[in-house]
């Protein structure tokens, strides 16, 4: 493991206030952020919606659509940003007045993803006059002829990358469109349906529909919890304007104006709303969310988030929780045998492959991302976790490296080797596919080539990077308060996190997993509580060690009503 410290540019601006610690301005001064006003995460901050292609056709197919009580339906996403842009868009085509708007999400393990021609089957037994997609439908060139060829208009909503050809659809609202000249490459799907509906909503306006019908004019603010959970559940990079729409989401949440769903998945989860953090909606919401997806039918997570009365939103949710309870067991079993692959390519000096694949005929097509998103942190490598879905049909799920854009790499790969890859689609840093079983050989080979091609030494070395060493007077709570209140903070917008040499006093496993220490800053001599969670057990506790170097973030611990500053470790090993 490498530790490097981030780099802070030279300039330094001089309208960070003076409340703010130094530290603390090093730690937005690395993170691109040179001005106060970058700290501003107020509504009318955010980006305009002009920009945006096809944004006034979807909003003019929409309205049309309303006005003539035609049928509207919703085909999203099996995982928490598509149930999160499919709630939004229910929510908010009732309340502008559409005649009971219905949503449609593909049964991974009947289906899976997107608007195939076989979804589009299923969805003409509603006879919608307008299909809209969520988080998804870029790519379906097939799906949306098919819809087209019933008498559907069809409005794609996404921000996946699209292909090399554009489906033929009424409206294509995606930042990533080639012709869309939105700044924010970034927004989730959740984020552009929420920006579609805010067109519909001015759209409506324009035309007088509310005054005429006497509907109330919906508050787009209203959504932005759902905006702010499927914004981080989805890791895309939290840029300024998705920080606006995750911050005040949250905002919402703590003041109990979130959607009851919400609030009883962080009740199951044991979050105390009031206290929320973008992490919580990563770690403690969004899983629970995506389990639905991963082992049964995502209907159920959607219908938590559309739930009005909190007794039925709590029913919902502890069925999710139970769900995410499986999905941990089964995660760890598959876990557990992708480590034994690698155990064996350790031992027999074989040398890792740069790109690598991990396959097992039992495992569970709903929770290979996850395993490959484990096994990615494992091996520091790009990963692809692939299992069997049909005769001679595998699903890969892969999960990258910084450095290494994973769909552009699977694009290469499929114009040399056209024959290894059925389908595929993604992101830079998380991607899918389908290959026959019989080509996974030379599928395997293949990626492994590409990526040696892309990678350097450097790359493949884990690397973690801090904000360098804190200050005496910085180990508060005050100062970690200020620290937890300066974000959101996430995927491209890091939690800070600091490293430093410290003397061991106490070390014990706590929980059977976990590492619970008392720390003393030489320098200063202070004392600190510190926890390290799931330490490999073979190395800790360590009665030799002395000292240590940590890599920590700032907690706050609260336990019968006291609070304790607590340092986080992200990273430990004997000094």
């Amino acid at each position: 493991m490498r530790i490097e410290r981030r780099v802070v540019p030279a300039t330094t601006p001089n309208d960070f206030p003076s409340t703010m610690s130094a530290t603390l301005q090093r730690v937005f001064l690395s993170r691109d952020v040179m001005s106060v006003a970058q700290l501003d995460y107020r509504l009318p901050h955010l980006l305009r919606p002009d920009s945006l292609f096809d944004l006034t056709a979807a909003a003019k197919i929409l309205a049309d659509a309303i006005m003539a009580g035609q049928k509207i339906l919703i085909v999203g996403d099996f995982d928490a940003d598509g149930a999160t842009s499919t709630s939004l868009g229910i929510l908010a085509l009732e309340a502008m007045g559409a005649m009971a708007p219905e949503y449609l999400v593909p049964n991974r393990f009947e289906f899976g993803y997107g608007l195939t021609p076989e979804i589009v089957e299923v969805a003409q037994a509603r006879s919608p006059d307008v299909l809209v997609t969520v988080d998804n439908g870029i790519a379906s060139i097939e799906g949306v002829l098919a819809a087209k060829n019933y008498g559907m208009k069809v409005v794609v909503t996404d921000h996946h990358l699209p292909g090399d050809a554009l489906p033929n659809a009424d409206a294509i609202v995606n930042p990533n469109h080639p012709n869309c000249g939105f700044p924010s490459k970034n927004l989730a799907g959740v984020g552009v349906i929420f920006y579609v509906m805010s067109a519909l909503r001015a759209e409506l306006k324009r035309r007088n529909w509310f005054v005429e019908q006497h509907i109330p004019e919906p508050k787009m603010a209203d959504y932005l919890d759902l905006v702010a959970l499927g914004t981080v559940a989805d890791v895309v990079p939290l840029d300024a304007n998705n920080r606006i729409l995750v911050q005040q989401g949250i905002k919402r949440i703590q003041a109990g104006l979130a959607r009851p769903g919400i609030l009883a998945l962080l009740e199951v989860g044991r979050r105390d709303y009031t206290q929320l953090k973008a992490s919580d909606l990563g770690f403690v919401v969004g899983p629970r969310l995506n389990a639905a997806g991963r082992l049964d039918d995502m209907s159920i997570g959607i219908e938590c988030l559309l739930a009005v009365h909190p007794h039925q939103a709590r029913d919902y949710a502890q069925q999710l929780d139970q769900f995410n309870r499986e999905r941990k067991a089964i995660e760890s079993d598959m876990k557990e045998q992708a480590e034994l692959v690698l155990s064996s390519l350790l031992d027999e000096e074989q040398d890792m492959p740069n790109g690598m694949c991990f396959y097992d005929a039992d495992w569970h097509q709903g929770v290979i991302g996850i395993l490959a998103s484990r096994m990615k942190d494992k091996c520091h490598r790009p990963v692809i976790a692939f299992a069997r879905v049909g005769e001679d049909e595998l699903k890969g799920s892969a999960r990258s490296i910084p450095g290494v854009h994973i769909r552009d790499a699977l694009d290469l790969l499929a114009k040399r080797y056209p024959q290894l890859l059925s389908k595929f689609g993604g992101h830079a840093m998380a991607a899918g596919m389908s290959i026959k079983e019989s080509h996974y050989e030379a599928f395997r080979l293949a990626f492994d080539a590409i990526i040696t091609e892309w990678v350097t030494p450097e790359q493949l070395e884990a690397t973690l990077l801090t904000d360098g060493p804190l200050a005496p007077e910085d180990f508060s709570l005050s100062f970690a308060e200020q620290v937890r209140l300066s974000g959101p903070w996430g995927q491209m917008f890091p939690e800070p996190c600091f490293d430093g040499v410290f003397d061991i006093l106490q070390q014990r496993i706590v929980g059977e997993k976990h590492l619970k220490l008392m720390v003393r800053e030489p320098g200063s001599g202070l004392l600190l509580d510190a926890i390290s969670f799931f330490v490999d057990l073979d190395q800790w506790p360590n009665d030799k060690a002395t000292q240590a170097r940590l890599v920590y973030k700032l907690d706050v611990n609260e336990f019968r009503g006291q609070r304790n500053l607590q340092l986080l470790i992200d990273y430990l090993e004997p000094a």
